[in-house]
């Protein structure tokens, strides 16, 4: 069955609430002009799949959804707890419908220049579509030699449970961003040993970091996915923060990092030039993709292999936006990029509705 809408809004994180908020405030109605599909069981967006561990108390810099701030949080529960009844609360104050759990398999080009998104619930036929699927359903796992034959354990931070079941075993914690610094740190406080891995030199930041510092963090990011390459993480490119935690693990000798192995053996990992670490588990703390294979039949990659976007439009489609991608994957980012997308939606829907005169 077909569904006639002018807008689909796909992922209801950050920047799918963001988008689909804004879709109400230039006069568009839920379940009449737009609909908001997820595919994830509950509000929250990838909030909802962090581990028990990371306390709201902890989350850096998580920006207020547009029109409704979050105030009077405990610090000490569970940021999914936290955010996830927020967003609920958010999704019922603004009556957005959101439909879960809906999958979406393939957005193609359909008639009359309508986007045919298919979907577990049936397909829309839109005039517009706002992406805001993310990163979280796309954790990226490097392969290295050996890596079939390792007798232990292998998991990403997608499936990190918290630092208690890795009492007292030996652990292997490989990449240098956020997470892997924060599960090398957690687990280092019950496990047998621990031993941090990185490709590159970790950069560690100190001082406050200002709207200046994030203007140019965003800056960075933008260039790459102007280029149409694929977009590095804002974290990627701003450093580690130095605070009163990471210095005493430093002190500690637990952020002493090696320099990325070369094979994967049964008992651990190697070098060619250092030897070798055993361990009981490998974490791989290695970051997330684009969550975008669904838009593959559009064609809309460049040959560097990301998506060109004109602040949020795609170059290639005008119908198609991405929000949360790139430059506006920071909770801040994706409100503003929310609020872009909603309004040029909103002209182009305009423009193809204007009466052709002679």
């Amino acid at each position: 069955m077909n569904y006639f809408v002018d807008v689909v809004v796909i992922g209801a994180g950050q920047a799918g609430l963001s988008a689909a908020y804004h879709l109400r405030r230039t006069g568009l109605e839920p379940d009449r002009d737009f609909v908001v599909l997820d595919h994830a069981p509950r509000p929250g967006g990838a909030w909802q799949f962090r581990w028990p561990s990371l306390t709201y108390g902890r989350v850096h810099g998580m920006h207020a959804l547009p029109g409704m701030d979050l105030t009077g949080a405990d610090a000490g529960r569970p940021s999914s707890e936290v955010i996830g009844e927020y967003f609920a609360r958010y999704e019922e104050r603004f009556g957005l419908r959101v439909h879960r759990p809906v999958g979406v398999t393939a957005v193609r080009d359909g008639e009359g220049g309508r986007l045919l998104v298919e979907t577990s619930e049936g397909t829309y036929a839109a005039r517009a579509l706002i992406n805001a699927t993310g990163t979280w359903d796309r954790p990226f796992w490097p392969r290295y030699p050996g890596q079939e034959t390792f007798r232990g354990r292998q998991l990403h931070t997608a499936d990190y449970p918290g630092p208690e079941e890795f009492a007292g075993l030996r652990v292997i914690v490989v990449g240098g961003g956020a997470s892997g610094t924060q599960h090398l740190m957690e687990i280092a406080e019950v496990a047998a040993d621990t031993t941090w891995v990185t490709r590159r030199e970790p950069v560690w930041r100190e001082g406050p970091f200002g709207e200046a510092e994030g203007r140019a963090a965003v800056a960075l990011v933008e260039e790459r996915v102007r280029r149409g390459l694929p977009p590095r993480s804002v974290v990627s490119v701003t450093g580690l923060p130095l605070n009163d935690a990471t210095r005493r693990a430093r002190e500690r000798g637990i952020l002493d990092r090696l320099p990325m192995f070369d094979r994967i053996t049964p008992t651990g990992v190697a070098w060619d030039d250092r030897g070798a670490v055993d361990a009981d588990v490998i974490l791989w703390a290695t970051g997330f993709r684009a969550a975008i294979d669904h838009l593959a039949p559009l064609r809309l990659r460049e040959p560097g292999g990301g998506i060109r976007v004109d602040d949020t439009r795609a170059v290639r489609d005008e119908r198609v936006h991405l929000v949360g991608y790139g430059p506006s994957a920071s909770t801040i980012g994706a409100n503003r990029a929310g609020r872009a997308a909603a309004r040029d939606i909103r002209r182009l829907l305009e423009r193809d509705r204007a009466p052709v005169t002679a």
